[in-house]
């Protein structure tokens, strides 16, 4: 077995027994989804949202999911507020850059918090990190135009200018902090027809940051267990509705000794 395979199963044992507290300040669309994705990991979900609260929440988290999903003015600052404290008390900080490129708004937000906090992982899809990197690229609303491919052309030396573990969700999954690269198979093409599928593997990098310092390791580990998740959800959903029912039940049954014989990751 592989030493991350090790790790993955080691990952997701310490989520379990630890159950880290992960504070989101997320989007309305998933909220809910998220929150239970994180119940069934063995994690505890706090959404927490208003200005003068979010410093005092995110003192008792294990990590910080920033997600700007659904903006206004009041979020980004909310956003802000607690990703300072948290880069105050090293607390990990994972980024979802959502419709990044889309919007004026969304792009400026993502790099404004970027630029005042410390942001341990950034998860996005292609054209998110695309529009991160100034590539000129637009999204279809949330969705990507753009292949894995793409951005791990720039994937490298974006994660090194920005200090961050890229992680670039896809049909095949790629995380790289500029030094390492890795890939991860699996999953179901089902996932990109979930609405928070994405937010909700965000989330799982929070939980797996929360028990394992080590960024590259954390994202990876993450993405691999929502992989094998997502596969074994896809073996018996009829749809997009059971799916994501059954995407839940994956995760919650989903065993480490599973984890360590079937999560597929690469050195790429």
């Amino acid at each position: 077995m592989s030493t991350l395979a090790r790790k993955a199963a080691e990952n997701l044992r310490s989520i379990r027994t630890r159950k880290p507290l992960i504070h989101n300040i997320t989007n309305f669309v998933v909220m809910n989804y998220t929150a239970n994705v994180l119940l069934a990991s063995g994690a505890s979900p706090v959404m927490a949202h208003a200005e003068n609260e979010v410093e005092e929440m995110v003192a008792l988290a294990g990590a910080l999911v920033l997600n700007i999903g659904t903006l206004t003015d009041t979020w980004v600052s909310a956003m802000l507020k607690a990703g300072r404290r948290a880069t105050e008390l090293n607390i990990p900080i994972i980024l979802d850059p959502v419709g990044a490129g889309a919007t004026a708004l969304r792009t400026s937000a993502a790099r404004s918090i970027l630029a005042e906090t410390k942001v341990r992982v950034i998860r996005g899809n292609a054209s998110e990190i695309l529009a991160l990197a100034g590539e000129n690229s637009t999204t279809k609303g949330v969705d990507t135009t753009h292949s894995v491919t793409e951005a791990a052309a720039v994937a490298g030396q974006l994660a090194c200018e920005l200090g961050v573990t890229l992680a670039i969700t896809g049909p095949i999954d790629l995380v790289t902090d500029g030094d390492r690269t890795l890939t991860i198979s699996g999953g179901h093409s089902l996932m990109p027809s979930v609405t928070g599928a994405g937010c909700s593997a965000t989330a799982l990098v929070a939980a797996f940051h929360a028990v394992d310092s080590d960024s590259v390791s954390a994202a990876t580990t993450a993405l691999a267990f929502f992989a094998v998740a997502g596969e074994t959800a896809g073996a018996t959903a009829s749809g997009t509705g059971t799916f994501m029912i059954h995407l839940l039940d994956a995760l919650h049954n989903l065993t480490p000794e599973e984890m360590l014989e079937r999560c597929r990751i690469s050195t790429a």
